[in-house]
C-alpha cells in the first residue's frame, strides 16, 4: 500500500516538473508550492513524504488558469462526495436568536383592586401557617375550601333581585292552575272591570264564594279597583278555575310590581294548591265511601 502511495506522489511530482509551478493539496489542508522550475522530484518526494498524512488522490491547481485535475482513473462528476473525515468543533449549534425571536412574553394578569386587596389579607392571614410542607398545604387548601362555601351560603341565602315585567302594552302576565283547570291572567291599570272567557266575572261565577276568592290577591295587595283583568281559562269545574284565576291574578301583581310580593306570599296567594281528586278505589262506591253494610 505505501509503494502504491508513492508511486502515485512520484508521478504527480513528474507531471509538477513538466507543467511549472503549481500547488500541491494535501489531506491534512496543507499546501506545497513549487518554486522553480527545475526543482528535483527527490527533494519534492522527501518533503512530502515527510507529511504525516497524504491523500490518495492527488489535486493540482494552476495559479493563472484556476483548472483543477484530479489523478484519478475515475471519471470527472461535477458533484462529488467527500470520502475523508470532516471534523466539527464541539459546540452548540442552536440559534439563540431564533428561539427568541419566537419565544412569546407572558400575559400579565390584572386584578380588580378589591381582588388584590382580599388576596394580601388572606396572605397576611396565613403567612404564619405556610411552612412549606405538604401538610400546610392541604390546611391552607381547606381554609379555602371552607371560606368558598361560606361565600356560597351568604349568596344564596340572599333574596334574589326581582324587577318589573311589563311589556309593550303596559300590561303583566301571570299563569295559574289548580286541580286541572288553566288560567292565563293580564293585568293592567284600570277602573277595576274583570273579564273571564269575554264575560263578566260576575255572571261567569254566580257564587259569591268563587268571586270572593278571585279577589284576594287585590285585598291583600290593597289595590282593588287600581287594575283592570283578563283572564282566558280552561279545564275543570267553577272551583278549579276560580283557584286558577287568583294564582294567575297573583302573579301578574307581582310581575307588575316586586313590592306586592311579601302580602301576597304571607297569605298564601303565591302558592300552588296541590290538592287532586283522589281516585275511586276497587269494591267502594268513591274514593273512601264504602257500601252499605247489610247483616242479613
Amino acid at each position: 500500500m505505501a509503494s502504491t502511495m508513492r508511486g502515485s506522489l512520484f508521478s504527480a511530482l513528474n507531471r509538477v516538473s513538466q507543467r511549472g509551478p503549481s500547488l500541491v493539496s494535501l489531506r491534512n489542508n496543507r499546501e506545497i508550492s513549487c518554486m522553480a522550475w527545475g526543482q528535483r522530484n527527490d527533494q519534492l518526494t522527501s518533503q512530502i513524504t515527510s507529511k504525516r498524512y497524504v491523500s490518495r488522490s492527488a489535486i493540482i491547481n494552476k495559479d493563472d488558469i484556476g483548472v483543477s485535475r484530479r489523478f484519478s482513473s475515475r471519471p470527472e462528476r461535477k458533484s462529488m462526495l467527500r470520502l475523508h473525515a470532516v471534523t466539527l468543533k464541539h459546540s452548540d449549534y442552536e440559534d439563540d436568536l431564533d428561539e427568541a425571536r419566537w419565544d412569546v412574553p407572558e400575559e400579565e394578569t390584572h386584578l380588580d383592586p378589591t381582588d388584590r386587596r382580599k388576596m394580601e389579607e388572606e396572605e397576611e392571614a396565613t403567612w404564619w401557617l405556610y411552612d412549606g410542607t405538604q401538610e400546610s398545604r392541604d390546611v391552607l387548601a381547606a381554609m379555602r375550601a371552607e371560606e368558598a362555601q361560606k361565600k356560597r351560603w351568604i349568596q344564596n341565602a340572599s333574596p334574589p333581585v326581582r324587577v318589573s315585567e311589563i311589556d309593550e302594552r303596559g300590561r303583566a302576565y301571570g299563569r295559574g292552575s289548580r286541580k286541572s283547570a288553566q288560567a292565563r291572567v293580564w293585568i293592567q291599570p284600570g277602573e277595576g272591570e274583570i273579564v273571564v272567557n269575554r264575560q263578566d266575572y260576575l255572571t261567569y261565577f254566580p257564587r259569591e264564594a268563587h268571586r270572593e276568592h278571585i279577589l284576594g290577591p287585590f285585598v291583600a295587595s290593597q289595590t282593588c279597583g287600581k287594575f283592570d283583568v283578563t283572564a282566558v281559562v280552561n279545564g275543570g269545574g267553577l272551583t278549579g278555575q276560580a283557584g286558577a284565576i287568583r294564582l294567575g291574578l297573583a302573579r301578574a301583581l307581582e310581575k307588575y310590581n316586586p313590592d306586592y310580593r311579601p302580602p301576597m306570599k304571607r297569605h298564601g296567594f303565591l302558592t300552588r294548591d296541590p290538592r287532586m281528586v283522589e281516585r275511586k278505589k276497587v269494591g267502594r262506591v268513591k274514593a273512601r265511601k264504602s257500601p252499605q253494610w247489610v247483616r242479613r
